[in-house]
């Protein structure tokens, strides 16, 4: 695409001050010849194989739209368990992610440009009409200023640049007249209060209809937002600037940009995750690609491409340096502290930073581009998605998976860089898995957890605005799109805006005052797109050469956290520094190491700090650990064939599915209904799996009573009316104190709202059959082609209710005897992490040498001593800004970085995606 330059020519320079036009050509044929170079090598997918994949993608799209528009319009999104919309107030709240709602129809804003893309003109002009004869943005809600810029204002405008484009070839949008435009100014101006803050960066949240700090507005209050929040916002606010005249918005937006860059960390040229938006204090000091920060870098290239502004490009230029130096550990993308950028923040990524992949391609950084998405690409191929956030291990550390687009936009830009066929059968899985595991009656729902497989009643707009429109571009030719996208540039939200931009209403200065650079640094960056004979060497294997290695990664390799291990301390003969996992309290040489720790050197500081580090989080990891895995239950009988997937609590007693092969069979209710006493209906669940409800004795006394009854298995249904997990933490099921072992068949306990969906299913169709186990197992192919069409009701009673984010280890509350136990969270979903309880260090540490077994995404591994990818550190010698590990520091100043540093621990424990 054009941006994928970056502003370079092919093979030669592009002079600095270039017409825009001049940048975007030679940036589109970089493309072209790239693609040439690979074609000519690899094997291709057939046009005929790529028109079939495309066509499946429309009908994919038609499924999630059209349901959207039968059952939700004019909600916001759509809920495609229980086939209706999500409003704002009318559902239970899930915290910041509700921010995006403003009950302005967002999700069909925000397809407007896909549908255009996926050369549906016609429901596209339908489209426009409803938003202007229906949309309401003056709303008395709060919403996210971030969202509301990157989803809502995007999405105007895109409409109105794909709008203005077909008007111009005359056949649709005659009647047009600017009347999306006229729309996105007026949320223009709804925004611009939201910058009402000394520094120019703007508030977190804003009332659509009052602003910010009156009374009624109920926000103004917040003082800390995150880095993206703030330096997402130059595209859509230059692009309104540039089609209006009005120039205010660029100029707010500009300010904030300025701001981030003058207050990034001056000797690492990283910036933290969250900043006060009155002092400019870096309240994250943590720093990475993924949640946080991952757009911030993205618009600072963009802004370059579409507006032509080099200081843009120079600052991001800056960053990427820093990012490669300090964040990449190639094939992953690790945190660490602005401060110490040689001392990693966390040991998990999160699932947002693969679309860095992609800006590397713009960026013109091939190599660790594939490196990255071939890595990313294993993970999914193991679990059928990315879950939320995994460790540099590759275990899942948050399981859910709303429908991410970002791991298909960085597919497309691979694709479009090399022209290597890998990358369309990349995209071709996930295609597969899409409608395999996601695709329900009403449309594509989230996955609650990947690992069993269970929904979550949520279908974002990003779905919409996103995923299908780089899957479709990903296979389809240029014939195949009614305008050249080579003319357009993506938002972080997949919009296009045109090019064109760059020299209309040009009142801006261009040359930022606040840069510390008087002129460019040119030998901090190229100003040519490299020959293709060297950007893709003449081997059409290179890109294969890469993967390879990679292959396995996941499956075999079981790596371990990679911490950077200092190359003069190997040199020199030193052991390698004591990790929290290796640690033994018996061991003399460990204490005596432990002692050493911030006392005698800076390099020794650092090794506590690790160790500290690892001992909070490997305590936490153990806790969670203590909990059994939520079960899953799959309605496999007609109209759900396996559709259905309910995440159920587990039992401490009974058959053990993760070890035992699932258990499946029809269900029926047993008399007395709370299974308490000898069944007085044993025929009828016989060879079947009971349904008891909750209450009135203990939960082993019932599974007891249903297994002498003869059933296979048993599902405890809570009596509290309207629980759900949406909503409440997941129970485990404990004995009664005594021995159990006598239990021999499932255990599995539902809420209220997700067993209401299996006794729905019976008052209509009687015979109900369902699955018990430890995941979700692929649907019944042979019976899918039976399935005849779902009526409305059909959808409705597919609802799927999912786990929770946490688990509580109980006994049956009812009963006296009964008890419940807390427990820390399985995994924290972005919406949970600000309202999850934080734990002190002290408590964390109380007990680390407990040795539990971690859900993994490649099973149990071992001899990770032996797998120890050593990693010079010579940009830690050479760099003299690295002052830090130099010089022996004061022990109270080491001290004080401990504190400060677990006081980041703390907060990011909290924080949410």
């Amino acid at each position: 695409m054009s941006e994928a330059g970056g502003g370079r020519g092919c093979g030669s320079s592009v002079p600095q001050r270039a017409p825009w036009s001049l940048v975007a050509a030679t940036a589109a044929f970089c493309l072209v010849s790239a693609t040439s170079v690979w074609t000519a090598g690899a094997a291709p997918m057939s046009r005929e194989e790529r028109q079939k994949l495309g066509n499946q993608v429309l009908e994919m799209f038609d499924h999630a739209y059209g349901n959207y528009m039968e059952h939700a319009y004019p909600a916001d999104e759509l809920m495609p368990l229980t086939c209706r919309g999500r409003v704002r107030g009318q559902e239970p709240s899930r915290g910041d992610v509700d921010d995006a709602l403003g009950k302005f129809s967002l999700t069909l804003i925000d397809s407007l440009d896909t549908l255009v893309v996926l050369n549906k003109t016609k429901e596209f002009e339908d489209a426009v009409r409803k938003v202007l004869r229906d949309v309401n943005l003056d709303n008395d809600v709060v919403v996210s200023v971030f969202e509301t810029n990157i989803r809502v204002l995007g999405g105007l405008l895109g409409g109105h640049s794909l709008a203005i484009m077909l008007k111009e070839k005359g056949e649709y949008m005659q009647w047009y007249n600017d009347e999306l435009l006229q729309m996105a100014k007026q949320l223009g101006y709804k925004l611009l209060p939201a910058f009402n803050t000394t520094s120019g960066l703007p508030y977190p949240r804003i009332n659509l209809k009052f602003g910010i700090r009156k009374p009624e507005a109920r926000t103004g209050t917040e003082t800390d937002t995150c880095t993206a929040c703030a330096g997402t916002l130059i595209l859509e606010f230059a692009a309104l600037s540039r089609f209006t005249g009005a120039t205010i918005f660029e100029e707010y937006a500009r300010k904030a940009l300025d701001f981030l860059w003058e207050k990034r960390q001056r000797s690492s040229n990283l910036v933290g995750v969250t900043i006060n938006i009155h002092t400019g204090d870096w309240v994250r000091k943590d720093s990475g690609v993924g949640a946080g920060i991952d757009s911030y870098y993205e618009y600072l290239l963009k802004a370059y491409v579409l507006l032509g502004d080099d200081s843009f490009l120079e600052r991001f230029n800056t960053h990427y340096d820093a990012i490669m130096r300090y964040i990449s550990q190639p094939p992953l993308l690790l945190d660490v502290h602005i401060h110490k950028p040689m001392l990693n923040a966390r040991t998990w990524m999160d699932a947002l930073l693969a679309f860095f992949p992609g800006l590397q391609v713009l960026k013109g950084d091939i190599r660790p581009a594939i490196e990255t998405h071939e890595m990313l690409y294993q993970v999914i191929k193991k679990h059928n998605f990315l879950p939320e956030a995994f460790t540099t291990d590759f275990r899942v550390h948050w399981a859910q998976h709303p429908l991410r687009p970002e791991f298909a936009e960085s597919t497309y830009f691979l694709y479009k860089a090399t022209g290597d066929p890998y990358y369309l059968e990349v995209g071709k899985t996930l295609i597969e898995n899409l409608n395999k595991y996601a695709r329900v009656p009403c449309g594509f729902a989230a996955m609650k957890d990947v690992r069993t497989g269970s929904h979550e009643d949520r279908m974002d707009s990003f779905f919409l605005a996103e995923m299908f429109k780089y899957l479709y571009l990903l296979f389809a030719d240029k014939e195949d799109i009614i305008f050249d996208i080579e003319d357009y540039i993506f938002t972080t939200e997949a919009h296009l805006l045109p090019l064109w931009l760059s020299t209309t209403n040009q009142s801006i200065s261009k040359k930022n005052t606040t840069s510390e650079y008087t002129e460019l640094d040119d030998s901090n960056f190229d100003w040519t797109c490299p020959n293709t004979q060297i950007l893709f060497p003449n081997d059409p294997l290179y890109a294969q050469s890469i993967r390879e290695p990679l292959k396995n990664v996941v499956d075999k390799s079981c790596p371990r956290g990679i911490i950077r291990v200092r190359e003069e301390s190997f040199r020199s003969g030193a052991k390698p520094p004591l990790r929290a996992r290796d640690f033994m309290a018996t061991n003399p040489e460990h204490l005596e190491i432990l002692k050493k720790m911030g006392a005698a050197s800076s390099i020794d500081a650092e090794d506590g700090l690790r160790f500290m580090q690892e001992m909070i989080e490997l305590s936490s990891q153990q806790q969670k650990e203590q909990q059994l895995p939520p079960r899953a239950v799959q309605i496999v009988s007609h109209p759900f064939f396996g559709r259905v997937v309910l995440t159920a609590g587990p039992a401490q007693f009974g058959l053990d599915l993760s070890k035992h092969k699932e258990t499946r069979g029809f269900v029926a209710s047993s008399k007395p209904y709370n299974g308490c006493s000898e069944l007085t209906n044993p025929e009828a669940v016989m060879g079947k799996i009971a349904l008891i409800q909750r209450g009135q004795c203990m939960f082993a006394e019932k599974a007891r009573n249903i297994q002498n009854a003869g059933a296979i298995g048993g599902i405890v249904i809570d009596d509290n009316e309207g629980s759900s997990s949406d909503t409440a933490p997941l129970f485990q099921m404990a004995g009664d104190g005594k021995d159990t072992d006598d239990i021999k068949i499932p255990m599995l306990f539902l809420f209220s709202k997700e067993g209401s969906i299996i006794l729905d299913a019976i008052r209509e169709y009687e015979e109900v059959e369902v699955l018990l186990s430890d995941k979700a197992k692929d649907r019944d192919p042979e019976m899918e082609n039976e399935e005849q069409p779902s009526s409305e009701n059909d959808s409705q009673s597919a609802e799927q209710i999912t786990s929770s984010s946490q688990e509580v280890d109980l006994v049956d509350q009812e009963s006296p005897e009964e008890s419940s136990l807390n427990s820390q969270p399985e995994s924290l979903s972005p919406a949970d992490m600000d309202n999850a309880a934080s734990v002190s260090p002290s408590e964390q540490i109380s007990n680390p040498m407990e040795n539990h077994e971690t859900t993994s995404l490649d099973g149990e591994c071992t001899d990770f001593d032996n797998q120890l990818q050593e990693q010079s550190e010579t940009e830690e010698d050479s760099n003299p800004n690295v002052s830090w590990d130099k010089k022996v520091q004061p022990i109270d100043s080491i001290l004080a970085d401990w504190n400060e540093d677990i006081e980041a621990f703390e907060m990011m424990e909290k924080d949410e995606l």
